[in-house]
Order: structure tokens, then C-alpha cells, then sequence
């Protein structure tokens, strides 16, 4: 099977959650075309994996993928959240990896309106099958909840304009393709703002994405569940690919590290800081120049990892 996603940062997942025993679990919580558990099961021969994906397209896609290894692979169809905090098997994990960014499958092959340049509904649910898709959040939202969404998940410095313009443009119908919406922000932002690095539309998609999505509740609902779920010793790591995921991250592995959260000025620590994990990465770890420009996407993904201790 040919693959469409390249997994980042390869050999420093591996060399981060090498397995404590040989024979342990990896739990892939994002599994994806499966690059990730297929380079983990490769290269520890008696290590087991579980892998789960919200999109039963490019799960079935992995399992294709990961057919060779027979029954050390196990896929799972659902959200890493839920399986988490409902966790339905009997052995613990070793190690756990989120890779918080969308595969490529999704922006080339799904046709769901990820990519602002196609002419596809614009949907973008990675579980086609829940919830409301991108063009129902443009229809309902009011227009200062719209332009919250855009701000606060898309860090879009003219929220309000665009959120505007999402409200006049549907008197006239409804936004239905990607397309459609591109164009709407391309015409809704100042004619500065589009000669930017970036299309002006990529905020505005994201923001819609993880709301879609619930990306950001998903992740803070999943961090603590992980951690919980690991056995002393266990470890934990994660890749993200903006700001508003690694801060998450970032603070939730300081927090359970044991630092007091307390003002400076209070003469005694009332926050009840207990140290849970060990942070292995003083900085989040980036790629390499020669990934970088062997995967122009890996750009902006960064990996931290913790030990349960």
C-alpha cells in the first residue's frame, strides 16, 4: 500500500519511548496511516501495539499497512479521549504517543474540505459520522460566537471581520465547499494580509477544524486520563503542531511535575504541587534541518515527553 502521510520525527519518538520491557504495550493514540506503530513494531520485534483512529477510512488503511506484524497489532475505531477515560483493556500501556497533527490523507484523499484550494463540502470531521461538520458551525454560530472560534482556535488577528462577512455571505446561502469559504476570507481580510507566508484563509480553516473537532477539549481531557493509565516508569509523549495544542502540553506536564503554582508572595505553598511525571524534554525537541526540507509539514511539529514516576 502506498502511503500518502510521512510520520514525523521518527527516530525521536523511538529514541524517547524506547519500550521499558521488550515485550510491553505501545498504545498509539492517533494512529493515522500507522507510521508511527509500524517503526515501533520494526524495531522492537516483541513489542506489542494498540492503535486508535476517530476515521475508520485511514484505519483501515493502517491495518492494511500493519498486516505483516499479524497480532501485535490491534486497531481501535473511536476518539483517544474516550478510549482513555474508559480504558477496555486488561494490560496497561508502557508507552504513549499522541501525534496531534492532521495526516495528509485527510487534506489529499478524504475529500472532506480540509484543503482551502479544493471545490469539496466542507465538512472537515475526522469521524464523519459525529457531531456538526465545518459549513453546519458556519450556518448556526451567531456572529460573535464565529468570531470567538476564529480568535481563539485560530489566533486570526481579524476574527470579526471575517466572522462578519461568514454572516452577510449566508443570507445569500449557504457556505458549502472550501472553496467557497477561502474566497469569503480572502475577500473579508485587507489586501495587505494576502501577501503574507501564508494564505490568509489558514487561520480561519484551523480555528474551524478544532472546533469541529473538539481538538483542544479532547486533548486536556486525554492527558491527565494517559498519565493515570501509566504504571510507574511509563512514559508518555507528545507531538504537536501549533501553540495553542503545545501550551497545553507544556503546562500539563509542568503542573504534574511537582512546581508550585503558588503567587511568589505567599509565604506558604497552598496549591498541593505533588511531582507525578518527570519532563524528559527541558525544551521541546524540533526536527532536524534535513527532515524539515525532506517534509516541508514536519516544520512546526514539537515532541515533549514525560515519565510517569
Amino acid at each position: 500500500m502506498k502511503t500518502v502521510h510521512t510520520s514525523v520525527m521518527v527516530e525521536e519518538v523511538l529514541a524517547y519511548l524506547e519500550p521499558g520491557r521488550d515485550d510491553s504495550l505501545f498504545l498509539d493514540c492517533t494512529l493515522g496511516e500507522g507510521g508511527h506503530t509500524e517503526a515501533f513494531l520494526t524495531r522492537f520485534p516483541r513489542l506489542r501495539a494498540v492503535g486508535l483512529d476517530a476515521d475508520e477510512d485511514i484505519l483501515s488503511r493502517a491495518r492494511e499497512r500493519l498486516s505483516p506484524l499479524g497480532d501485535r497489532f490491534r486497531g481501535r475505531h473511536g476518539w483517544f479521549d474516550e478510549f482513555l477515560q474508559s480504558y477496555p483493556l486488561t494490560e496497561r500501556p508502557d508507552r504513549i504517543l499522541l501525534d496531534l497533527g492532521i495526516s495528509s490523507y485527510h487534506y489529499d484523499r478524504s475529500g472532506r474540505g480540509f484543503s482551502f484550494g479544493a471545490p469539496e463540502p466542507l465538512d472537515m470531521r475526522l469521524s464523519p459520522e459525529s457531531g456538526e461538520s465545518a459549513a453546519d458551525i458556519l450556518a448556526r454560530r451567531d456572529e460573535k460566537e464565529l468570531a470567538r472560534i476564529f480568535y481563539s482556535y485560530g489566533e486570526e488577528r481579524y476574527s470579526r471581520r471575517i466572522a462578519r462577512a461568514v454572516v452577510e455571505e449566508r443570507r445569500k446561502g449557504r457556505i458549502g465547499t472550501a472553496r467557497d469559504f477561502a474566497s469569503l476570507v480572502w475577500n473579508a481580510v485587507p489586501a495587505g494580509y494576502r501577501r503574507g507566508r501564508i494564505h490568509p484563509a489558514t487561520r480561519s480553516f484551523q480555528a474551524l477544524r478544532i472546533a469541529v473537532n473538539r481538538e483542544l477539549e479532547r486533548l486536556e481531557a486525554a492527558l491527565p486520563a494517559a498519565v493515570e493509565l501509566l504504571p510507574s516508569g511509563g512514559r508518555i509523549g507528545v507531538i504537536s503542531f501549533h501553540s495553542l495544542e503545545d501550551r497545553r502540553v507544556k503546562t500539563f506536564f509542568r503542573e504534574k511535575s511537582g512546581v508550585c503554582t503558588c503567587p511568589p508572595e505567599a509565604p506558604v505553598c497552598r496549591c498541593g504541587a505533588v511531582k507525578v511525571v518527570e519532563i524528559l524534554t527541558r525544551r521541546a525537541v524540533k526536527p532536524g534541518p534535513a527532515e524539515c526540507e525532506r517534509n516541508p509539514p514536519s516544520r512546526s511539529a514539537r515532541l515533549r515527553v514525560a515519565e510517569k514516576v
